[in-house]
């Protein structure tokens, strides 16, 4: 009797502990298949993403603009931008850096002795002009066969359009420009605009301003020779005791910049790299000239002549290698046309009789360059560069 009622006692138990068994298993067997469920959605999601992400490239790729006429239909090419050969040599003037922008740059002098490339040292040559360039093919003549050993940086007004073949040495060497108005100090910004554009190329060693009435007058490794070798720089700087020279100082340039320090000279410079980072680094004079510096005072005459004089004048040699004909008198130099181009006249711009110092000694090679030439001049220089100019 006691073993049948602890037989029905037993019963009910039994039956709840396998409810509890089932409830466990139902509830892991739930568990396990949210686990496969999830990770199979989880892969669909990501492989969704993924190719999403992957058309927003390629589609994004595909129609990036470059220009208003050039689509890129394929991944560019990686583009290493601290390129060493980029960053000493740039290969395009054409930058969006405003002028103190790229002051700023040029200015930066390195402090480290040396260079960490081959460097073959080049003469910049700046020309500043009012637009066409009409002895365009005489210095195309001249530049021949030479490319490793000069560069050309154009200065033109703001929107002139700079026409040459794609296989000229001046082709898209226009430098970012704006406009000059004679006797003004847009003059000095123009001419500080060339130098800070040809710093950026750490090969430029010595940097030569022209004009387009400015033509050669010896070949190119009699110029290149001269100007590498030379221990100084070619800045006219002479005091000048008239109304032209010193009648030209403001009293209120006091206290930096005094009557006897002050400068005059012809525009057309040619200095050495250390000179030309000076120059371009300077804020204070410059500032100086632009505030009291007006016409009948004229910055182009005065503002690098005297800075120099007053801060580096044991680095130049205070004369000019761009001659040029003052003997009419008036406002302007003496204009040669064609008529006026013989052998005998070039001739005697090359040996004038004068005397200069050259690395502390006296040569009759004083003059590299002259001016002014107009355009009616090109083709009788072209006849004479193989028999009298010798390129």
């Amino acid at each position: 009797m006691a073993r049948n009622r602890g037989d029905k006692e037993e019963g009910p138990e039994k039956l709840m502990g396998l409810l509890k068994l089932v409830q466990i298993l139902s509830l892991l067997v739930i568990f396990v298949a949210g686990v496969i469920l999830g990770l199979a959605s989880s892969s669909h999601i990501n492989q969704y993403f993924t190719s999403q992400a992957q058309l927003f490239l390629t589609n994004n790729i595909a129609s990036t603009k470059l220009s208003d006429n050039c689509t890129v239909v394929k991944p560019c090419e990686k583009v290493d931008c601290l390129n060493m050969e980029r960053f000493v040599h740039p290969d395009n003037v054409i930058h969006s850096m405003t002028d103190d922008q790229v002051f700023w740059r040029a200015s930066l002098l390195p402090q480290k002795k040396g260079y960490p490339f081959d460097r073959v040292p080049k003469v910049a040559f700046m020309f500043l002009t009012r637009g066409p360039l009409p002895l365009l093919p005489l210095w195309e003549r001249f530049f021949r066969g030479h490319d490793q050993y000069f560069s050309i940086y154009v200065h033109t007004p703001q929107d002139y359009l700079l026409n040459v073949s794609s296989d000229s040495p001046f082709h898209g060497r226009k430098i970012p420009s704006k406009d000059v108005e004679w006797g003004s100090v847009s003059l000095v910004d123009a001419e500080r605009r060339l130098l800070a554009n040809a710093l950026l190329d750490f090969s430029n060693e010595r940097f030569v301003l022209l004009s387009e009435s400015c033509i050669p007058i010896y070949n190119f490794p009699t110029v290149y020779k001269y100007l590498i070798r030379s221990e100084y720089s070619f800045v006219e700087s002479y005091d000048e005791p008239t109304r032209y020279g010193r009648g030209r100082y403001n009293r209120k340039m006091l206290p930096e910049i005094h009557l006897y320090q002050w400068r005059k000279g012809s525009q057309w410079f040619e200095i050495q790299r250390d000179l030309a980072v000076y120059l371009v680094s300077d804020t204070k004079y410059y500032t100086i000239f632009k505030k009291y510096c007006r016409p009948a005072c004229y910055p182009d005459e005065h503002y690098i002549p005297t800075y120099l004089n007053m801060f580096h004048g044991s680095l130049n040699s205070n004369r000019s290698v761009t001659w040029v004909d003052w003997s009419a008198g008036g406002p302007h130099p003496a204009t040669y046309s064609g008529v006026n181009i013989t052998e005998d006249f070039i001739q005697s711009i090359r040996n004038n009789g004068t005397q200069c110092s050259y690395n502390s000694e006296m040569t009759s090679l004083c003059y590299l360059f002259a001016r002014k030439f107009a355009p009616s001049a090109l083709v009788p220089l072209l006849s004479l560069t193989s028999t009298v100019m010798e390129f």
